[in-house]
């Protein structure tokens, strides 16, 4: 028994061990994305190449790519786009939603995500896993909104103009999981999407041709 309960603490040392050069031992850990990221996060560069521009990010200035067919444009500082925030527990989202644009419903299952509004009205909401209450609630500018980690979660505007927010997470890499595109944005055969969701075979395939799925 003893040996099964030190597994997970050699397990763990055996991970730190691979770079010696990690965000635990030091002031930073700008990634080093050409080695790749691992199960202990992305290896540090070395202290020597680092500079001042490695902690500048200026990708959430502007909108970033629309996201079709929500009419919503997204631009995230997580660590593949912002590698400085590398092994530090934080990492950043822009949302620009179009009048009538919608932020489907998703998950980030690495990191909790708060929601603050700059412009324009949102509606937010999330829904539980034990029970699927669903919690929303009107934003305005100034406004903050919770979503615990790992939570099915959603905005839409609900006024007339752009509204636009940003988002801090809990993670330097919170990961993003679209329920539409999980369920047809991908080769799972259409029957099987007909059994799981009781929606009619033209529906599954219209669905799937408008997410670029297959099957």
């Amino acid at each position: 028994m003893a040996k099964i309960a030190l597994l997970p603490v050699l397990v763990s040392f055996m991970l730190l061990s691979v770079s010696t050069t990690t965000a635990l031992t030091q002031d930073f850990c700008v990634a080093d994305l050409v080695r790749g990221d691992t199960p202990a996060g992305y290896l540090c560069r070395l202290r020597a190449t680092v500079v001042a521009a490695d902690f500048y990010y200026d990708g959430l200035a502007k909108p970033g790519i629309l996201i079709e067919p929500f009419n919503t444009s997204l631009a995230s500082a997580f660590v593949q786009q912002y590698p400085a925030v590398n092994g530090l527990g934080i990492s950043a989202s822009r949302v620009d939603i179009r009048a009538g644009g919608v932020v489907p419903l998703h998950t980030h299952p690495a990191g909790t995500e708060i929601l603050y509004v700059v412009q324009g009205a949102i509606v937010a909401g999330f829904i539980s896993s034990n029970d699927n209450k669903v919690y929303t609630k009107r934003l305005n500018k100034g406004d903050l909104f919770l979503f615990p980690q790992g939570l099915l979660h959603f905005q839409y505007n609900a006024g007339n103009t752009t509204a636009v927010a940003f988002a801090a997470y809990s993670s330097p890499n919170p990961g993003l999981q679209i329920l539409d595109y999980a369920l047809f944005g991908n080769n799972l055969p259409t029957s099987y999407v007909m059994e799981g969701t009781f929606l009619a075979e033209a529906e599954v395939r219209r669905l799937k041709a408008l997410f670029g799925g297959s099957g």
